[in-house]
């Protein structure tokens, strides 16, 4: 455990607050904090109203002073771990790896272990850029915890350098295998929006208004590779499913899996944003027709970009994971 202090805050309700929910005010309040960390907060007692402790996170907000301890994480720098990795190339300057899906990338709460950042710690021993800071030395871009393929993380300052740089002006290949529901129409085309953190649920992203001055620009180019099956009683040529290839002009959280929901084809297996659509395509998540696979149906294939020390073109290409190619299996069966 950390010997810092807890991280106290104060604070008092406007008016217009009073009545509202009290975990969904508290996450309002401070934006660093999820929902569902603020509901374990306040059931463990560490919100206080008028110093005495509040423990139900659905009371009301009524009229006080609120003082909420927040604890300081539990481990504060990640040690390294001897953890398997697939490594593809590695050399003085960097490691290029392909992510198996269930692993997170860097430390966060609720993953203050058995990370890639403490994988490449023990790998590297000690190599690792340290431009990322304590919690992600050597990471310069990230995959979904669920998401599996293709990363470079940096072992020089000078790589991570010119890699990030590489990614800010959008100089890199990345291109992605997704199994959706249904088909995108048209069956190519190019999706970009702006994206930043939902009103309604703070572990979604939402696509913004255009005329939103919040979040960031996105662009998402696809293409249907595949399609399988037929939705019974609809139009013919109404797939249940396709295969499509998406590459990314930005990077930005979630990007691809709310882009693709945004345009009414959300990943097989998405437990954010592949829910609440019934009917026959329902049953290709919820287990009653294919069982075993629980995750978004996302595969980063392709990475390629330029050394940034030596100035050669790398590029790296990856196949499905066992998982993903089952499932290919099961749709050419509908």
């Amino acid at each position: 455990m950390s010997d810092a202090h807890p991280d106290i805050r104060t604070l008092s309700p406007e008016p217009e607050a009073l009545g509202e929910r009290l975990d969904r005010w508290l996450a309002d309040q401070c934006p660093d904090l999820s929902r569902s960390r603020c509901k374990a907060l306040i059931e463990a007692g560490a919100l206080l109203v008028d110093g005495a402790a509040l423990t139900e996170a659905s009371a009301k907000v009524r009229e006080g002073e609120y003082v909420l301890s927040v604890p300081e994480p539990e481990r504060a720098e990640p040690e390294p771990e001897a953890i398997k990795l697939k490594i593809l190339y590695e050399d003085a300057h960097l490691i290029v790896l392909n992510k198996a899906a269930g692993m997170t990338v860097h430390p966060a709460a609720g993953a203050w272990s058995g990370t890639l950042v403490h994988a490449l710690l023990h790998h590297c021993a000690g190599t690792l850029s340290g431009i990322g800071g304590v919690m992600r030395p050597g990471i310069v871009h990230r995959l979904d915890k669920d998401t599996s393929g293709v990363m470079v993380a940096a072992k020089s300052d000078e790589a991570h350098q010119g890699l990030s740089e590489q990614f800010a002006a959008h100089d890199v290949e990345r291109a992605y295998i997704a199994f959706i529901r249904g088909a995108p129409k048209p069956r190519a085309g190019r999706i970009e929006t702006r994206l930043g953190r939902s009103d309604h649920d703070r572990k979604k992203i939402a696509v913004l208004p255009e005329y939103s001055q919040a979040g960031t620009h996105a662009i998402t180019n696809y293409e249907t590779l595949t399609v399988y099956g037929q939705v019974p009683g609809a139009s013919v040529g109404t797939p249940m499913a396709a295969r499509v290839e998406c590459r990314l002009e930005t990077g930005r959280t979630h990007q691809i899996r709310v882009h693709m929901a945004h345009i009414a084809c959300p990943l097989l297996g998405d437990p954010l944003y592949g829910k609440g659509r019934g009917g026959v395509l329902a049953k290709l998540d919820d287990g009653k027709v294919f069982r075993g696979f629980p995750r978004q149906a996302l595969h980063a294939a392709v990475l390629g970009f330029e050394h940034p020390v030596t100035g050669e073109a790398h590029r790296f290409e990856t196949p499905l994971p066992a998982d993903m190619a089952e499932l290919e299996g099961f749709l050419k069966t509908l």
